[in-house]
C-alpha cells in the first residue's frame, strides 16, 4: 500500500476529521500507529465511526497508552520505547487489498517519540506522501510556515494542504508563500458526522486521484 501520511501544524487542528475525510474519499485503509490517551475514545474508533463505505479496513494501533501526553512520555510512563523500525515492519506486515493507506500521525512534525526521533522521523521510515492539516487560529500562520519549511528543507514529498476553519485570505497565502497547494477546505462545526464527511469525500476524491 501507498501510505499517505497525515500531519498537523499542531494537536488539536483536525487531523483525525481529515484522516477520516481522505480515507473515505480513496476507500483506502487507516491506521494510526501511535495513540497517547484513550479515555475518550481512539481516534481510530472516530474514524470507524464517520467513515461509510465497506473496502476501508482500519488497522489496529500498535502503541496503545494511556497517558494523553507527548508519546515519549507516556510510553515511558508505561516502561516502553517507541521503536520506528518495529512501526515500519508493522506497516509491511498490515495485509490489504487496498492501494493506499491513510496514517495520521500524532501532534505535529516535532513531536518526540522517543529521547532521539520524532514524528518527521517516522514519515521518513515510512516513505510517505505528507498532507498537512492546518487549521486557522491566533498564531497559526506561523505554525504553519515552520511545518512547511522543516519538510521542504528535510526534502519529503508534500503532497498538499487540507485546511480546517475557512478565515479571509489565510488559505491563499499559505498557498502562495509554500507553492504547496490547496487540495480541501472545510468550515468548523459542531456536528461532525458520516455525512459530513462523505460530502466532503467526494469533492476531494477527484483532487487526490490526481496527485496519487
Amino acid at each position: 500500500m501507498k501510505p499517505l501520511f497525515i500531519t498537523g501544524i499542531g494537536t488539536g487542528v483536525g487531523k483525525t476529521i481529515w484522516s477520516a475525510i481522505v480515507t473515505e474519499a480513496l476507500h483506502a485503509d487507516y491506521w494510526k500507529p501511535v495513540q497517547a490517551g484513550f479515555d475518550d475514545g481512539t481516534d481510530s474508533l472516530m474514524v470507524r465511526s464517520l467513515i461509510s463505505n465497506s473496502k476501508t479496513t482500519i488497522h489496529p494501533e500498535l502503541y496503545r497508552l494511556q497517558l494523553p501526553a507527548s508519546p515519549h512520555i507516556s510510553a515511558r510512563e508505561e516502561h516502553l520505547q517507541i521503536n520506528l523500525e518495529k512501526i515500519r515492519v508493522a506497516y509491511g506486515d498490515l495485509g490489504s487489498s487496498n492501494t493506499v493507506c491513510v496514517i495520521e500521525g500524532a501532534g505535529g512534525l516535532m513531536v518526540p517519540l522517543n529521547e532521539n526521533e520524532f514524528v518527521i522521523d517516522l514519515i521518513k521510515a515510512l516513505r510517505a506522501n505528507v498532507l498537512i492539516v492546518s487549521r486557522n487560529y491566533l498564531g497559526s500562520i506561523n505554525h504553519s510556515l515552520l511545518t512547511a519549511k522543516v519538510l521542504q528543507q528535510q526534502d519529503l514529498p508534500v503532497a498538499g494542504w487540507l485546511f480546517n476553519d475557512r478565515f479571509m485570505d489565510y488559505e491563499n497565502e499559505l498557498v502562495n508563500w509554500t507553492g504547496i497547494p490547496n487540495l480541501g477546505s472545510i468550515p468548523f462545526t459542531d456536528d461532525i458526522n458520516r455525512e459530513f464527511v462523505k460530502e466532503h469525500a467526494l469533492k476531494l476524491e477527484p483532487v487526490l486521484r490526481k496527485i496519487l
